[in-house]
């Protein structure tokens, strides 16, 4: 009998996060084995597959579970992999900030990627056991949602001396670090002495960054489903794809200068969405939020390349180190 993801079997959460392995492991192992700058050709094909599995499974989840199950697991990978977007841009703004070689990013990008995984994993099952406790916390979270999606919009992306804060400073407390690269290493010894090299403070930037991010994206998909497996799979899915998403879209990301406003919407309105539904109302369907998410974010993007202007400007990627 074929496993049905809405019963939450141990075997389906087992086979899925051992074929997300398997995945990072062929990816590492046999692609991208040595260090290496990746072209963004290659970039756009690595793109182009990850999406073309979240559908694979998605079109499993349809045969396995019905139509509501795949729309609320489109819904919620669509909306992931659009918030992914805000993760790229401070992406491109750490990894110029600690001048990591074009040949590195790919590894730590990767090692951050599993981090991701495991934290986004507790951080899901912990929220719903919240809610399911409390169920007056969903009201919480809609309102925090949007309180962020205004927010973000008021304050923008200022770049922070990242030399100066916590997590740099809580690293350097613990364990000296070298002042150059050692390669791909995290760790090196030096005189008998054990030291952690730049690309590990980056890690844990990196790491550090994603658990605030989630604690944004990962109740917007709360407002679409309460199903755990649904929940965690859409995130993985779309985390899965932000790494090849980032060298793909690195080098043109600050031409989008309305994408933060776009996924701002996005926020604000999922925030309502999810407070909207809480009440004794007819629920706003999970297909009208899939609906709204595609026209504010395509629709941002659209007004950044007609009226964002040449691309001239100085975007993140190039602000001083």
């Amino acid at each position: 009998m074929p496993v049905m993801f809405n019963e939450h079997t141990p075997l389906a959460w087992i086979v899925f996060n051992l074929g997300i392995l398997g995945i990072l492991a062929f990816d590492l192992f046999l692609f991208h084995r040595k260090p290496r700058e990746i072209p963004v050709r290659e970039a756009l094909r690595a793109t182009a597959v990850y999406v073309a599995l979240a559908l694979c499974f998605n079109a499993w989840i349809y045969w396995q579970s019905g139509e509501a199950s795949a729309v609320q697991f489109l819904t919620g990978y669509f909306i992931e992999y659009a918030l992914s977007m805000d993760n790229i841009l401070v992406f491109v703004v750490i990894l110029a900030y600690f001048q990591v070689p074009a040949e590195l990013q790919m590894r730590v990008l990767l090692l951050g990627i599993l981090g991701s995984v495991v934290l986004r994993g507790i951080f899901i099952l912990a929220g719903l056991a919240l809610i399911e406790a409390f169920d007056w916390t969903i009201i919480v979270l809609g309102f925090f949602l949007i309180y962020t999606g205004i927010k973000t919009i008021k304050t923008g992306d200022e770049p922070k001396d990242l030399q100066k804060s916590r997590i740099v400073r809580a690293v350097r407390l613990f364990i000296p670090v070298t002042p150059g690269y050692v390669g791909h290493k995290l760790f090196t010894r030096r005189s008998g002495i054990a030291f952690a090299t730049p690309l590990f403070l980056v890690l844990v930037v990196l790491s550090v960054t994603d658990i605030l991010f989630a604690f944004d994206s990962i109740p917007a998909v709360f407002a679409i489903t309460r199903d755990p497996f649904i929940v965690y799979t859409s995130n993985v899915f779309a985390v899965l794809g932000l790494r090849a998403l980032y060298f793909a879209l690195s080098g043109m990301i600050d031409k989008f200068r309305y994408l933060k406003f776009g996924l701002s919407l996005v926020l604000i309105f999922i925030g309502i969405k999810m407070i909207y539904n809480y009440l004794p109302w007819p629920d706003i369907p999970t297909e009208w939020a899939l609906a709204v998410t595609a026209v504010l974010i395509f629709g941002s993007i659209a007004a950044s390349l007609i009226w964002g202007g040449n691309g001239d400007e100085e975007g993140p990627a190039s602000r001083p180190q």
